[in-house]
């Protein structure tokens, strides 16, 4: 069998004094928070576009990565070398999962049948490194965006055709996800919004998305698939203007058109950052809506504006995404994505192993912290105290429904004088402070 990445020895675990650049400071995959292993608090996967399919290419240059499979012609003899890849960088590193679109996995052919030929050689292959690996499948999308047919959208396309094309191939990668053992299915909508309202007929459009997203729910029961469907929020990029802009707003699209039971979502860092949100808030907005399903795993610059998609290091942003994950109760189906591409300059194979190590670490440090955080109880207590008087008298009433406009003019006259209280920012930030360091 061939080494992609044969420099390379399975990573362990050596501790934070460690010097090794190919070991673990922080992830040791066996110890237990609250119960849980980090492997099982944590579920890693690696994204197979960035990973495989990126190229260091950027809107001023070519492609710049170097990978073994460089000098290979055939595109399905590529696609077979990047399965080989994936298992055994997902090995070396003790992640447990991958995850992929469809178009990721096997090469599109000039019609949609050959094309589906090309998809089932490759899963049937994937099926066969999974019976002697315990990698699995986290989640299976469709890429309904790269195509030119898509140029102005899958779902909301203004050309039936092309609605009927989508449903086709996102119906094809739910069943090859569904037969690899996919635990979530996700919607993307790419190009599923608008760049001027002077063409746009939206209320067709949106109506269209409910649609399709119905008609995949329905396919899902005949099919037996029972994972998880997620939506992905992203709020612009490459369309100027996004229907899923940010969690709220999905969150109202799928209650507008009876479909929140069905849908969880998945959220990405760097599409908070491009919807003027921090990664909490969208994390914190599903959460309390129950809707907190899995997390492409990155971050963003904060000095560019767009999707830098750069692998997580900030462990801010670990340990306060991580606290959301374990209010929420922790994942089921869902997982750490690493949706995260190397820097152009760093061009080489083994980056992608630096590059993983690092998330995983900045994770796991995120993890252990979080967990103090939630079980010192400061901050819950802090909240708690804050919000004291809904707990008691006309707050109690206020949040039983008790009371209405005109009780709470009577008790409004009589109490007129109001003394609030100071909210701490700064100490709560230095509180914060001191579990980091």
């Amino acid at each position: 069998m061939t080494a992609y990445f044969k420099n390379i020895d399975k990573i362990k675990y050596e501790g934070k004094g460690s010097e090794n650049p190919l070991a673990f400071k922080y992830y040791n995959s066996d110890e237990k928070i609250g119960g849980k292993t980090m492997k099982e608090h944590l579920r890693f996967a690696v994204a197979y576009w960035h990973t495989y399919q990126g190229t260091g290419a950027d809107p001023f240059g070519p492609g710049t990565a170097v990978r073994p499979w460089d000098n290979i012609q055939d595109p399905m003899e590529i696609a077979k070398a990047k399965v080989a890849a994936n298992f055994e960088l997902c090995e070396k590193l003790g992640v447990p999962f991958f995850c992929f679109h469809d178009r990721d996995i096997a090469p599109e052919a000039s019609t949609l049948h050959e094309t589906n030929r090309n998809l089932d050689e490759i899963v049937a292959l994937i099926k066969e490194y999974m019976k002697t690996s315990e990698v699995k499948l986290l989640w299976g999308t469709a890429n309904a965006f790269s195509n030119p047919r898509y140029v102005h959208g899958a779902s909301t396309s203004c050309n039936a055709n092309v609605f009927a094309y989508a449903a086709a191939q996102v119906k094809k990668a739910m069943e090859v996800t569904k037969e690899l053992g996919g635990q979530n299915y996700v919607f993307w909508g790419g190009r599923e919004g608008y760049e001027t309202l002077l063409n746009t007929d939206m209320k067709l459009e949106l109506d269209n998305l409910g649609r399709f997203l119905q008609m995949a729910v329905d396919y899902a029961k005949e099919i037996g698939f029972d994972g998880q469907f997620l939506i992905e929020p992203k709020p612009k990029e490459p369309t100027k203007h996004q229907y899923d802009f940010d969690t709220a707003t999905v969150i109202g699209f799928l209650k507008t058109h009876g479909l929140d039971k069905y849908f969880k979502m998945n959220i990405e860092a760097n599409h908070a950052t491009l919807a003027a949100h921090t990664f909490q808030h969208e994390l914190r907005v599903s959460r309390i809506n129950n809707m907190l399903g899995s997390i492409d795993a990155n971050q963003g610059d904060l000095l560019l504006g767009w999707d830098t998609d750069q692998f997580p290091t900030n462990i801010y942003e670990t340990t306060l995404a991580m606290y959301e994950v374990l209010k929420a109760g922790g994942f089921t189906s869902g997982g750490l994505n690493f949706d995260a591409k190397l820097r152009r300059g760093s061009f080489e194979a083994d980056d992608l192993v630096y590059a993983h190590i690092a998330g995983m670490d900045a994770f796991a440090k995120g993890l252990k912290i979080a967990y103090k955080i939630i079980e010192d109880g400061k901050i819950d207590d802090f909240i708690k105290a804050r919000y004291a008087s809904y707990e008691t008298g006309i707050g109690l009433d206020i949040a039983n429904g008790k009371v209405g406009f005109k009780e709470l003019e009577k008790y409004a006259l009589e109490n007129d004088q109001i003394k609030n209280n100071s909210g701490r920012q700064e100490l709560l930030e230095n509180i914060l402070n001191g579990y980091m360091f």
